[in-house]
């Protein structure tokens, strides 16, 4: 079946397009964190310390951020469909390919090969749907697609948590790779080919215009670093309570320090209530509240008690998604061409970032434990507090960078 028309909401097509695109997500995300669980065994596993073992997780997630742009542009020529399926397939091959070693090295570039894989479908999926329904489904298929995202992420954690908890990581991996074979195969069947349309073949010239323009253009700019500053310290805070827990005194099994990630689903309240606020107040300041929130959040999780902690985690968690899901929001409104452009950009500040905020919130948490973690994310969401403020000068005056 190949798309003739655009898709109307509640149409047979909606559901099945929304359905093979969310499940897609699904597999995406839950590869993409499926180790994050697992960094304080595989650290003593390999001998090494809470900095190194984190390549684990950022290997995967730098090279997601730098082939977005490029498989981006290579579905212009080749199709989005056939650019989010060769991604799928490719996830299994690699999951497999990287029990064959038992050098962390290897097994790190393999993760690096996976954030190559899992960029292709992070990168065309919107922009499938955006071509093939019509606005109003769009609007309620988005939805459906980034809370994909999120339940992806939760279960990848989970899984990768309880599976090596109860087996190994390696158990783990297998099992993934399963699912992620079969959710494949599922996505080809359910997603219907394009129309015969023209493919949109540009000068690759005009794609590094396009960019170049983006990041010239500071009420963008802004907006992308402070995605990504706020991913940073989000996403590591919960890797280094992870360590955290495993630790005396509290010496929690994996399977039950997994579950912290289910604090998750209090940004998924979060980011439903975006649409609400931005009717009302500003976006910006917006972001600032979501930032002081993840704040009040992190300093809540300083306290001992368990049941306190994830307490703080859910605040943390509900700043930090209201925060996000404004900047990128505001991304997308404000780019004033290639949209599609500007929002993959946001994206690849937003796993750098976290890539690099991983290392610098371990590299605090060996040396100085959780007082020093403390420390330095503080230092980063006072950056986020000064971003906001240049970002709201420059959303009332509307100055490009020249």
């Amino acid at each position: 079946m190949a798309i003739t028309k655009m898709i109307e909401f509640k149409s047979k097509a909606y559901y099945q397009v929304s359905a093979a695109l969310a499940f897609g997500s699904f597999i995406v995300f839950c590869n993409l964190y499926l180790f994050q669980p697992m960094l304080p065994v595989l650290a003593e596993h390999f001998s090494v310390s809470a900095t190194k073992i984190n390549w684990l997780l950022a290997a995967g997630t730098f090279t997601l951020a730098f082939m977005l742009l490029p498989w981006a542009i290579a579905s212009d020529f080749i199709g989005r469909r056939n650019v989010m399926l060769l991604s799928l397939f490719l996830l299994p091959v690699i999951g497999l390919l990287s029990l064959l070693t038992s050098h962390l090295a290897i097994l790190i570039l393999s993760r690096a090969v996976m954030g190559m894989a899992l960029a292709g479908f992070t990168a065309v999926a919107v922009a499938y749907m955006a071509e093939a329904f019509t606005a109003k489904a769009f609007s309620y298929a988005i939805g459906a697609y980034i809370s994909a995202n999120s339940l992806g992420g939760i279960s990848g954690r989970l899984f990768g948590g309880i599976i090596t908890d109860y087996f190994d990581w390696q158990t783990a991996v297998i099992f993934m790779a399963a699912l992620s074979l079969i959710g494949a195969m599922l996505v080809a069947i359910l997603l219907p080919k394009e129309g015969d349309k023209a493919l949109n073949k540009a000068e690759l010239s005009s794609y590094v215009r396009v960019v170049v323009q983006h990041l010239r253009n500071r009420r963008l700019f802004l907006a992308m670093l402070i995605g990504g500053v706020n991913f940073a310290l989000f996403v590591n805070l919960y890797s280094v309570i992870g360590f955290r827990l495993i630790a005396e005194p509290y010496s929690l099994p994996l399977s039950v320090t997994s579950m912290i990630f289910l604090c998750y689903l209090s940004g998924t309240v979060s980011s439903r209530l975006v649409g609400l606020w931005s009717q009302r107040f500003s976006s910006v300041f917006g972001m600032f509240v979501g930032t002081l929130i993840s704040l009040i959040g992190m300093v809540i999780t300083t306290n001992d008690s368990l049941i306190t902690m994830v307490i703080g985690l859910n605040v943390l968690s509900f700043g930090a998604f209201f925060t996000h899901s404004l900047a990128y929001g505001w991304v997308s409104q404000q780019a004033e061409t290639a949209k599609s452009t500007a929002t993959a950009l946001y994206l690849v500040h937003y796993y750098v970032s976290g890539s690099l905020g991983g290392f610098y919130l371990m590299y605090c948490w060996q040396h100085g434990g959780w007082n020093a973690v403390m420390i330095g994310a503080g230092f980063l969401y006072m950056i986020i507090f000064a971003l906001c403020w240049r970002l709201n000068h420059y959303a009332q005056a509307k100055v490009a960078w020249a």
